[in-house]
């Protein structure tokens, strides 16, 4: 049925596909009957509980940033059957992002190329929402749904000031979330990945467990990297969670590589500048959680990313040294049965 339904959507643009999915997913689940056989159909009853950093989750699959951006489709994704949900990225002033057309579809790929530029609401109205739910979803009435935080700079802030945006981000949205992901490997705001070296990433991270550390209950603080690190920058990150005590690392974000692809040189050419991610993602993303799980002998847990589409896949990652999987281009090509399909066989 879903092929079916994606060949539809796909004759629309990325981006107006997404939210039209989305909105129509949100109507259906405002009736309560028809949310109640979501629910059913898309939640696998024998998913098993996972425990990560201090956090109990329903299941191990969850959805990366950048789908549910500003925190409006959490109802509608648990209903689908995701164990947790990444919000955000989310940056202190409320942005456009870059211009459109800025999502691609590589389907000879299973793929997808993204310069979104941090388009989202602002914080304070993130902060708002995210506080509704909670109200309206105590922990103690069902299985919790975890929601992270994904964080980042407003793109006009220089880099020198960056730390202030990660702390008013921080601050924003302590109460309301289960734990955090700083955000500097996105292709796709300017300057952005130059806060990974060791100095610029010191500076934040330091920063925001000194203020973490300052409230009775700190939250977990996860690092994102990208997968086109460097070994020795991949190092350097790794000795950096060791001795700020991150919680985790998300591996990996998207790759600004475009080897290896079916796509066409001049179809890539047409598209321009971005974040690939998908498929040609798999093998350097199960690389990255080995190779962190290996160097780290086991002290950092990481939640994998990229390249998951089947429970084969998210094996892989978990058979590499990782605790959790997210999705983002996989839920768009299997579509929404996906974190049941995973989480009931993992």
């Amino acid at each position: 049925m879903y092929s079916i339904i994606r060949t539809i959507l796909f004759r629309l643009s990325a981006e107006t596909a997404h939210y039209f999915s989305m909105n129509m997913l949100q109507l259906a689940c405002s009736f309560p009957y028809i949310r109640k056989y979501i629910t059913r159909r898309f939640t696998a009853r024998g998913a098993r509980p996972i425990e990560a950093f201090g956090l109990s989750f329903k299941n191990g699959v969850g959805l990366a940033a950048g789908f549910d951006k500003n925190a409006r489709y959490l109802r509608e994704l648990e209903s689908l059957g995701f164990g947790f949900i990444e919000i955000g990225t989310v940056t202190p002033q409320p942005q456009a992002g870059n211009d459109r057309p800025r999502l691609f579809r590589l389907p000879k790929d299973e793929a997808l190329i993204n310069r979104m530029g941090f388009n989202n609401e602002g914080v304070k109205v993130v902060a708002e929402r995210l506080k509704s739910w909670k109200l309206a979803h105590p922990a103690n009435l069902h299985p919790k749904l975890i929601i992270g935080g994904n964080i980042g700079k407003n793109k006009l802030t220089p880099n020198e000031e960056a730390w202030k945006d990660y702390e008013i981000c921080f601050r924003e949205l302590f109460d309301v979330v289960d734990y955090f992901v700083v955000n500097v490997s996105s292709p796709n705001t300017p300057g952005l990945r130059e806060l990974q070296e060791k100095d610029a990433l010191h500076k934040i991270l330091s920063h925001l467990q000194t203020i973490n550390n300052q409230y009775p209950r700190p939250k977990p603080l996860l690092l994102k990297i990208a997968p086109d690190l460097t070994t020795g920058q991949v190092d350097d990150v790794i000795d950096l969670a060791i001795e700020l005590q991150l919680a985790a690392l998300v591996a990996a974000n998207t790759t600004i590589r475009r080897d290896g692809l079916r796509t066409t040189e001049a179809e890539l050419e047409k598209i321009g500048a971005g974040g690939l991610s998908g498929a040609p993602l798999r093998e350097r993303a199960t690389e990255m959680v080995l190779y962190i799980h290996q160097r780290s002998d086991s002290r950092i847990p990481v939640i994998a990313s990229g390249g998951i589409f089947t429970a084969q896949d998210a094996m892989e990652k978990l058979d590499a040294g990782a605790c959790l999987v997210q999705v983002w281009t996989g839920f768009i090509y299997v579509g929404p049965s996906i974190a049941k399909d995973i989480s009931e066989h993992i």
